[in-house]
């Protein structure tokens, strides 16, 4: 049986007003995912505005996966992301 690798996603605009949802989203979506087989890819490329809430939706959507037994393989992250990542500390939660 072959591995369905289809990421998911983050919106192009992630700021704190819309984290919650954008987490409760993306977790049920990784979560069906998940439940036919597939690997939790999550797709960053499209991000272009966002502030730190997108690294909690990320962390959030990662230990989420991580409860199903599973790791979380993150895509496309922009640099500005990276950087800020670098800076709270959080790169290696990330890769």
């Amino acid at each position: 049986m072959s591995t369905l690798t289809a990421s998911i996603a983050l919106p192009a605009a992630l700021m704190q007003a819309q984290a919650q949802a954008v987490a409760d989203s993306l977790v049920a979506s990784l979560t069906t995912q998940l439940a036919r087989g597939g690997e939790a890819v999550l797709d960053a490329s499209a991000l272009t505005q966002f502030d730190s809430s997108a690294l909690a939706v990320v962390l959030a959507c990662r230990r989420a996966v991580q409860a199903r037994g599973a790791q979380l393989r993150v895509t496309g992250l922009p640099e500005r992301a990276q950087a800020l990542a670098k800076v709270y500390g959080l790169s290696a939660l990330l890769h």
